[in-house]
């Protein structure tokens, strides 16, 4: 810590010497990101864990079934009834993987989606899998209860042979000499096969254990079904050759419904070898044997154990293999454990043998014939005697029992090293395998059944393989290139919630990094910031500027690259809009960064219409000219930032970044929505990537959000997240679909976006009230529920953390779910409504999933209810009154806030809650203690509250410990606990009462009207007596203005004086403010800031005369900006040639409005003394940032900083220098660099530190907006965004349908309440011995057994509750697993901040290639 502190000291003190403001911020996330040494430690520790789950479970699953083989066998110590039930644990160990797909497919077909099915491939498919099945039971059903349990051991390794020709016939290697690997197994299994009918020979003529001669038809029969069996991974092979691909792909189709027909038949082929061999052929079935009672327990609990062992040990096998692939850990977790098996298996069984067979030698026997002898003597029935006794006897009918001569022992031992080497040569290509992070089961393994009598060959031989595609030669096992916007929104954000969003943007790019290299997680990104309100109209010129929240916003921008670069913004841009302007940035790594200034007199404001501009500008406009390169813009070639910052040519990002789109399609093209204080890190970015990039069918994936901010309401909505996070989306998550994504971060897919009654549907304009509700209160809610009619699916990850602030005052807080409240249950009826269809259209919507839906709805209505029984039942407790009365009481106070919200405002509505919601607060806490309370004196907790108090606390407790980096959140449940009456009752009542209002109600400040009224208000008394209720305000913006204003009104005695367009049409181009809707009468108008002074050694600027009166004209009307745009267009194409060969000075005489000066004077401070040294500096160092080249670096930076200090003497540390004595000073620096290259002998540099120094003197430019971008920006505002001026009748209308629909509403909500209330009552009223549920309780000082009687409706109601929180507890511990296997593998690729080392020195004449084919020379840019 010490020397992190000096560190900033020196950097300070460096700072110091060249100016008199040496300080900075310092912004919260702007280090470099580590890896955390306790997350490394936790994810070796989760891959061991996995690696040693793998192997423990397979080996029992492998022992398990080899046991029940020994005890069914006839050749065992047991009776013939015993082994008949150990035949029928083997029987069942077979169906219950196959009777496990059934469940899962008939599922899938029942509730999410049913492909009728192709009759050809669907019998080829059943076909083979009757096969399969059949192999399967002759092995273990008819031959392996024939061998020994060495044999049984090594003989299913020969399950691979099929694999290994096919790989032989079709070539399934990268390498050509890879194909020695199937060769190898082919060879080694035959030699296996060979070895195993040579022993049995040998067996047969040494008399080993009586040996017959029928052994020979057993290993023929058991060589044909390993044959067999090696049919069932077929599809491996074809899939890598892209062979029979119109089978595979339709089988994908209807996989689900073939999985339900081929598990039917396996089943049924099982039980028919079952039953045709031990009831037909070797009729050793008795059905009154199955008859287990009495002393034959023993034999079920045997039995039993043994087949719970093999069936649940080989599931968790299959599912721990998966989990390996998942995390990353292929060859640790997944392939060793599966390789070692079968050795570990053959060494426990030798061990036990070794340690445990004195134990079974009675007889003192001498040798192993004696002891095997001996052996029949043994007939204990102790369970571990028992399996023990069956091992070694099975043991003893190898050749180690031969009473000639033992050699023949070591033909088995190397048949198993033989089976062995087969199937790992066979399955080689799994340690080589790559996969993705939390890749999709179905691209890991080819089919979702596992064979659990071979449950490790059957995961390695089940292991796609992966290889380059033969159409495309794509490779498979790379991820495919995305492209994300990130799109922010701001309305009125302060400064430090800027710097958060800004923060992020800039972390993102370092952790991107050059977007002309590659990148581990393959995604390129532009950030886009769309700015709602940016401009306003200054009273003392009529100027239109850009106002204080867009001045907050360039000195954040400024501010954070300086933080992150020790420099000033390199390539800054100003361009002139239709929508009103655009700034343009290049990140430190040369990321694009853009903020959209939107004029809210010529765009439509508000956060939807703001995704609506920026999804048709990035899926439409950008899509439209990637598909058509003849319609991309030209380059201005003339710029000095044609040169990155290691000297390198590129194409600008902008220009590269579309060159890009034109190789990623729609689907992998993404838009992340932000709000304008939202903070995140990029490994929140690439987690929610990962889940769009793996899952076709995801529209959309949203992150863990975290509310922010000081104070009790801050810490009520913490832990109201962390619930809803926690149970309510993760729910939803895993048994349906999220059903909102939230659009402060949330990843969209672009062409889920882009698909039919989505974007489109978004954009339709609210015309009734239900639409005001439904569309504007909450657009990102609406914008999901479009996506899921439409198929897509929704996602919650939530490991991907974002941070954004939330109300802090009561009245904030109550006024934003005033919104969301009505907006939720809107959308949430709407998609309920159209339940059936969205079913039909959604794979992961499924009637149940509705029902649940439809349950939570039911229970959010009852809600208020709920919270008046429950302050009821702490009248009745706290002030022992009867329950009739303590009811009548509760509900006074709903019913006397509902009385409020009808007849005052909403201000004294919010007063009102407030003053009622500390007193239920107060309520609540003696609530809390009388629930306790009451449970002391019931003596037990089984009441309807105690139920709910320790059920819910338990619940949360155990969930706070799942999330442990979010444990501290459980303080504020006692915070949310006593806020439940206030959340759950007056919020409802208030959110109800209110659906009339449709303002936003949020981040709104001083009403535009009240600013004005200070300055110049006439009339206003005699106003309000002449219109009684309305308000006249009237601004005096120039003399001339106020007396049109005066005389229109003693003309026309409008009753609202405003300025018609008409009246003052010179002055509309100075203020084209649209007159302001109801509901947004309250936005802020920030007071003109006037523009920096002039130094005296400043750059010749634009006269302002010019570009004044050119923004007059251009703003006039509607005709006039067509005629100016008319004009611009006109010209375009000689302005582009003229472009090609202008000088900068040239450049500016592109005509400009007035906010453009102002704005580029902001950013002209680059070239103030001061920014210069720093900017030289920076550049210098991360230009040749080459450890050969730190010498060179330092005799750079000293003599040019010499330089400068000289050439600049007189100059002051923030006077700005004229373009003159810049072209001067680059000059100087210029030829003084080159000679101390000259003198190092680095000559070869030269170009790069002149680029260097010309990035840091260039100066901001002023661009003209492409001409086909212009023109869809006009079209774009002209058909979806041009400002809603809605006519005072249909606001009546409006007015009117809204306040029917919340009457409606209130009703609906007030009668199914009182029911409800009305209900308990008279249950109440008629007492509880007449109609009651007596839960028993035992008194211990009584000695006898009491009876607690609870109402029916209440326990019900309870028992409802408990099942909903158990339904949602229980898809948390499923979701929670799942996060923590995405994590794993997410920090096992994490990106490590290294100092990067650059290759050698390049020539010259550079030439940069990426994987777009992309080919720039130096020649191409002379001009």
């Amino acid at each position: 810590m010490s020397e992190e502190l000096r560190y900033r000291g020196r950097k300070r003190e460096g700072r110091h010497r060249d100016t008199w403001d040496p300080f900075q911020l310092n912004p919260v996330g702007a280090e470099k990101e580590q890896k955390k040494r306790c997350l490394l430690v936790a994810q070796y520790f989760v891959a061991v864990f996995v690696g040693v789950a793998v192997l423990v479970s397979a080996v029992v699953a492998k022992g398990s079934l080899l046991v029940l083989s020994a005890l069914s066998s006839p050749n065992s110590l047991r009776e013939k009834k015993d082994r008949q039930f150990y035949m029928l644990m083997l029987v069942f160990c077979l169906v219950f993987p196959n009777f496990l797909v059934f469940l899962k497919s008939l599922w899938r077909c029942a509730f999410k989606t049913f492909v009728a099915p192709n009759l050809k491939t669907m019998a080829l498919i059943c076909v083979i899998e009757s096969l399969v099945s059949l192999g399967t039971s002759l092995l273990v059903l008819v031959v392996m209860p024939h061998f020994d349990i060495l044999t049984n051991l090594f003989i299913s390794g020969g399950v691979c042979i099929m694999s290994a020709v096919l790989q032989i016939v079709y070539r399934l290697q990268r390498e050509n000499w890879k194909i020695l690997f199937p060769i190898c197994s082919l060879l080694l299994t035959s030699a296996g096969y060979c070895l195993l009918g040579m022993d049995y020979y040998i067996r047969e003529a040494s008399h080993v254990d009586r040996q017959k001669k029928d052994c020979f038809s057993y290993v023929g029969l058991g060589i044909f079904s390993s044959f067999l069996v090696s049919l069932c991974w077929w599809e491996n092979t074809m899939q890598a050759k892209n062979r029979m691909q119109k089978v595979l792909a339709e089988l994908e189709g209807f996989r689900d419904f073939v999985f339900v027909i081929s598990s039917i038949l396996r089943i049924l082929v099982i039980g028919a070898v079952y039953l045709i061999y031990h009831k037909l052929v070797n009729k050793s079935i008795e059905w009154n044997n199955f008859n287990l009672a009495g002393h034959e327990g023993d034999i079920l609990q045997i039995g039993l154990v043994l087949f719970f062992l093999q069936a649940f040990c080989s599931a968790a096998s299959h599912w721990f293999g998966v989990v390996a692939c998942k995390i990353n850990a292929v060859r640790m977790s997944f392939a060793l454990p599966m390789c070692c098996t079968g050795p570990a298996v053959l060494g426990l069984v030798l061990v036990l043998f070794l340690t445990q067979a004195e134990s079974f030698n009675s007889a003192d026997a001498i040798g192993i014939n004696d002891f095997c002898r001996n052996l029949h003597l043994l007939k204990d029935k102790n369970t571990t005697n028992v399996v023990m006794l069956e091992m070694f006897r099975s043991i003893c009918r190898t050749s180690l029992n031969n009473d000639y001569f033992q050699w023949p022992f070591a033909m088995l031992v190397l048949e198993g090293v033989c089976m062995w080497g087969g199937f790992v040569t066979c399955t080689y290509y799994v340690w080589k395998i790559k996969v993705q992070r939390i890749e999709r089961t179905s691209q890991l393994f080819v089919r979702r059944l596992y064979e659990s009598a071979f449950i490790d060959l059957s995961l390695l031989l089940n292991t796609k393989m992966k290889l380059p595609k033969a159409q495309t030669n794509e490779n498979q096992d790379e991820l495919q290139n995305v492209v994300i916007y990130l799109c922010a929104t701001m309305w009125h954000e302060t400064y430090d919630e800027m710097l958060k969003i800004l923060t992020s943007m800039f972390r993102l790019d370092r952790y991107r990094g050059d977007p002309k290299e590659e990148h581990k997680d393959s995604f390129d990104f532009e950030s886009h910031i769309f700015v709602d309100d940016a401009f306003m109209t200054e009273k003392e010129t009529g100027k239109r500027l850009v106002n204080e929240y867009v001045e907050d916003l360039i000195h954040v921008v400024t501010e954070v690259y300086r933080v992150f670069t020790n420099k000033e913004p390199d390539d800054v841009s100003i361009i002139e809009t239709p929508y009103g302007g655009r700034l343009m940035f290049v990140l430190p790594e040369g990321n694009m960064l853009y903020v959209h200034l939107k004029d809210k007199g010529r765009i439509r404001n508000k956060k939807r219409w703001s995704q609506i501009m920026y999804m048709y500008y990035l899926l439409g406009w950008k899509g439209y000219i990637t598909k058509n390169p003849q319609k991309m813009p030209r380059m201005d070639t003339s710029r000095e930032s044609l040169i990155s910052m290691d000297g390198e040519i590129f194409l600008l990002p902008q220009y590269d970044n579309d060159n890009k789109r034109r190789f990623i399609s729609d689907d992998n093209t993404y838009i992340l929505a932000l709000d304008g204080d939202t903070d995140f890190h990029p490994k929140a970015v690439v987690l929610l990537v990962d889940r769009l990039r793996m899952y076709y069918n995801v529209g959309a994936a949203c992150g863990r959000i975290h509310p922010t901010g000081m104070g009790p309401m801050v810490w009520y909505q913490k832990f109201e997240y962390a619930v809803g996070h926690w149970l309510q989306k993760t729910a939803e998550h895993v048994f349906g679909s999220v059903l909102c994504s939230p659009g402060c971060f949330s990843l969209f897919r672009g062409s889920a976006l882009m698909d039919d009654n989505v974007l489109k549907k978004y954009t339709t304009t609210a015309t009734r009230g239900a639409e005001y509700v439904q569309y504007d209160q909450g657009e990102d809610r609406w914008l999901c529920t479009l996506l899921l009619q439409q198929g897509w699916r929704v996602e919650y990850n939530a490991a991907s953390d974002a941070y954004t602030n939330s109300p802090q005052e009561f009245k904030e807080f109550y006024n934003q779910r005033r919104r969301w409240g009505p907006s939720t249950l809107a959308n949430t009826l709407d998609l309920l409504h159209s339940g059936k269809e969205t079913v039909k259209r959604n794979q992961s919507i499924s009637s149940l999933y509705i029902f649940y839906q439809m349950f939570t709805v039911g229970s959010s209505i009852l809600g208020p209810a709920s919270v008046t029984l429950m302050v009821a039942g702490a009248f009745q407790f706290i002030f022992k009154m009867n329950g009739a009365i303590a009811i009548i009481i509760s509900c006074v106070p709903p019913v006397f806030y509902i009385i409020i919200c009808f007849a005052t405002k909403a201000n004294t509505q919010i007063t009102i809650a407030a003053v009622m919601s500390v007193l239920y607060a107060f309520l609540m806490t003696a609530s809390f203690f009388s629930i306790i309370g009451d449970m002391v004196v019931q003596g037990t907790f089984l009441t309807p509250t105690g139920v709910f108090l320790v059920s819910m606390a338990i619940m949360y407790l155990v969930t706070a410990i799942l999330h442990p980096e979010e444990f501290g959140l459980i303080i504020y449940g006692l915070m949310y606990f006593i806020c439940i009456p206030s959340g759950y009752l007056l919020l409802t009542i208030y959110s109800l009462v209110n659906m009339n209002n449709v303002s936003w109600g949020t981040r709104e400040s001083k009403e535009e009207g009240e600013q004005k009224q200070t300055q110049s208000v006439l009339c206003n008394k005699d106003c309000r007596l002449c219109c009684w209720d309305m308000k006249i305000q009237i601004t005096q913006e120039a003399e001339n203005a106020m007396l049109q204003q005066i005389t229109s009104f003693a003309t026309q005695k409008a009753p609202l004086l405003q300025i018609t367009k008409n009246e003052t049409q010179p002055q509309a181009a100075a203020n084209p403010e649209p007159q302001d809707k109801p509901e947004l009468a309250t936005e802020k108008t920030a007071e003109a800031k006037n523009p920096p002074a002039h130094k005296s050694k400043e750059a010749p600027l634009k006269d302002k005369d010019d570009s004044s009166s050119d923004s007059d004209d251009s703003d006039d009307d509607d005709g006039g900006k067509k005629s100016i745009r008319s004009d611009s267009s006109d010209s375009s194409d000689e302005n582009d040639d003229y472009f090609m060969n202008a000088d900068l000075e040239e450049m500016e005489d592109i005509p400009v409005s007035d906010w453009v000066e102002p704005v580029k004077e902001e950013f002209l401070k680059k070239l103030t003394y001061f920014n210069m040294k720093r900017n030289l500096q920076a550049q210098i160092r991360y230009t040749l940032r080459n450890k050969n080249q730190d010498d060179v670096v330092e005799d750079l930076i000293l003599m040019l900083t010499d330089t400068l200090n000289i050439r600049l003497s007189k100059a002051g540390p923030e006077d700005i220098l004229a373009q003159a004595e810049i072209d001067e000073l680059q000059h100087e620096l210029t030829n003084q660099a080159r000679h101390i290259l000259k003198n190092n002998k680095m000559m070869k540099l030269e170009k790069r530190v002149k680029r260097a120094i010309e990035k840091t003197l260039s100066a901001p430019q002023v661009q003209r907006l492409d001409e086909g971008e212009n023109d869809f920006w006009d079209k774009l505002i002209e058909r979806y965004l041009t400002p809603i001026s809605d006519t005072q009748e249909h606001k009546n209308r409006v007015s009117k349908e809204l306040k029917s629909l919340r009457n409606k509403a209130v009703f609906l909500y007030f009668i199914i309440n009182v029911l409800w209330v009305v209900a308990t009552f008279f249950l109440q009223l008629i007492g509880n011995d007449i109609i009651s549920i007596k839960i028993p309780k035992f008194s211990e000082e009584k000695n006898i057994t009491e009876y607690l009687k609870v109402e029916p409706l209440s326990l019900m109601f309870l028992f409802s509750f408990a099942i909903l929180l158990l339904v949602q507890f229980v898809a948390m511990l499923y979701h929670r697993v799942y996060t923590l296997i995405h994590v794993v593998s997410y920090r096992g690729t994490e990106k490590d901040y290294k100092e990067r080392e650059p290759e050698d020195e390049e020539e010259e004449d550079q030439t940069v290639e990426n994987q777009y084919a992309v080919s720039l020379h130096s020649e191409d840019f002379q001009l």
